[in-house]
């Protein structure tokens, strides 16, 4: 591939902030987009003492609140209290999933937050659930400059869900993560599982003097399905991925990198599956000698300013 098609795909895959923004919703991605079918994501911004109002019709949801706290009204009279965090960067936060054909309501807890409604299509009805910050731990993934924390509460076997599976990756500034970049785009049974996915991006720079915080995000296809994406991106930025190789995704040196990991598919199986490519797949050898990177985990945050 030439330099000069590089990106070439940003302007169909590649929301900034504001650029997929929704009524109540700062970003909504929903399968109004072309080409886009099992997945959603809506974030919402709620003043002190606000609230939402959302039917999950035909999705069941995974609630992640990115920063402050928030209370779950489901009809029927259900409440989930979901503890939440400052932001994103200082360790987990409660979460809770809901089931297809529920209206909740959102109401922040506190003087404010930031909420993630993570969704995918479901074909059962299931039980709300409350899923505590503390079942699924941070897990540290790669080593050296490919050291990442991993926080899988929407993935198995924390959460049982009909198709979503969602997790949180934090990489520490001038890390990559997304690395070997890696697919899953075939149902090929026990190998690879058919995954549409979706990047939501936030930001910190670790630099006193407030410098821009960004990361970068790289996706690319084969020669039958060719997609071509390279973004800067930014705190509320979203980064689509229907096929195609993804990786790395690149924390600048001075700005730690957090993103939101929303996916599901058409297979019958809940199972998240990925293919290294062959080409980069080697590096995996060498992480046996690297220590994991010492920032790690964020849990045990020690600080930065936020984007």
């Amino acid at each position: 591939m030439s330099r000069a098609g590089v990106g070439a795909d940003n302007t169909r895959w590649v929301r900034a902030l504001g650029e997929a923004s929704d009524g109540e919703f700062a970003v909504s991605v929903t399968d109004e987009v072309d080409g886009w079918q099992h997945t959603s994501l809506r974030v919402a911004h709620l003043d002190a003492g606000g609230s939402l109002t959302h039917d999950t019709g035909d999705e069941e949801l995974v609630v992640v609140p990115l920063s402050g706290s928030v209370t779950l009204d489901i009809e029927g009279g259900e409440s989930i209290s979901l503890d939440g965090r400052g932001s994103v960067f200082e360790g987990p936060s409660d979460t809770a999933y809901v089931p297809r054909r529920r209206t909740i309501t959102v109401r922040d807890s506190g003087t404010g937050a930031r909420v993630a409604l993570c969704g995918a299509r479901a074909t059962t009805d299931r039980e709300p659930r409350r899923i505590a910050a503390d079942e699924a731990g941070a897990e540290l993934r790669g080593a050296g400059r490919a050291s990442r924390e991993v926080r899988a509460f929407g993935l198995p076997p924390t959460l049982h869900a009909d198709a979503i599976l969602v997790c949180e990756v934090l990489t520490p500034a001038g890390n990559w993560s997304s690395w070997p970049p890696h697919k899953h785009d075939e149902d090929r049974p026990g190998e690879e599982s058919e995954l549409e996915e979706i990047y939501y991006f936030e930001a910190r720079s670790t630099d006193p003097r407030g410098a821009d915080p960004v990361g970068y995000q790289r996706v690319y296809g084969t020669d039958d399905r060719p997609i071509d994406v390279l973004a800067e991106v930014r705190t509320g930025d979203v980064v689509l991925v229907p096929h195609g190789w993804h990786g790395p995704a690149m924390a600048a040196p001075n700005a730690d990198l957090y993103y939101l990991n929303v996916m599901a598919g058409p297979g019958t199986e809940r199972a998240w599956l990925i293919c290294d490519d062959p080409a980069h797949a080697w590096v995996r050898e060498g992480w046996t000698g690297e220590p994991v990177d010492p920032r790690l985990p964020f849990s045990d945050d020690k600080g930065g300013n936020d984007g």
